[in-house]
């Protein structure tokens, strides 16, 4: 089982990246968003899953370990296969996902290409209870940022790129306890001690 891969990018297209690692190339399908950021000749790491099948292999890739999980729950709805799964989480983020889900809204899901009502309802219903509740915004006066968005501009600040300070903010964020993740002191934290100074270098700029 292929779980993540961490390499030099060496092509990029609108919904795939082609990671070279060890010499070897890797094609994986990824949502937009990780597309359109990957920077041919720059490093990147993806959680990823493979989908085996008689006539092929197929590697499919994410920035978030949250987002990979979810996409193999996604595959376990009546409808849902590897593309429109990808196509989901390319459109809506984990918490826009696990939100409609809590209000049993499928709207959002059928604004999503290739996602019907009929489907757009079977994930509403099949997910409910599966997903995680959606993260809680940040205490503090309306419209501020949640906890996450303001440890992204604390990093940005200290000279992280804003896509690095995202990557690394959603990966500790997934991994962190509740009440850790409630807390911009602790969270700032958490997701410096990830970084390390032996990754500034690499990541600064």
């Amino acid at each position: 089982m292929i779980s993540s891969l961490r390499g030099l990018v060496l092509h990029a297209g609108s919904d795939l990246v082609e990671i070279e690692v060890g010499g070897v190339g890797f094609t994986v399908a990824v949502p937009a968003e990780v597309a359109r950021t990957a920077r041919i000749g720059h490093e990147l790491r993806l959680h990823t899953s493979l989908i085996v099948r008689e006539d092929a292999l197929s590697l499919y890739g994410f920035a978030q370990r949250a987002q990979c999980a979810l996409f193999g729950v996604l595959l376990g709805v009546t409808g849902v296969g590897p593309k429109s799964a990808l196509g989901v989480l390319s459109a809506m983020s984990v918490d826009e996902i696990a939100q409609a889900v809590a209000d049993d809204d499928e709207v959002p899901f059928r604004r999503v290409s290739g996602i019907g009502p009929k489907t757009a309802k079977l994930i509403v219903v099949q997910l409910a209870g599966k997903l995680a509740p959606p993260s809680a915004p940040a205490a503090g006066a309306p419209g501020a940022p949640a906890v996450g968005g303001q440890v992204v501009a604390a990093l940005v600040g200290l000279g992280w790129s804003e896509r690095v300070a995202i990557e690394a903010v959603e990966t500790v964020s997934a991994d962190a306890a509740d009440g850790e993740r409630a807390q911009v002191p602790v969270l700032l934290r958490l997701t410096l001690a990830y970084l390390g100074p032996a990754r500034q270098g690499a990541v600064h700029g």
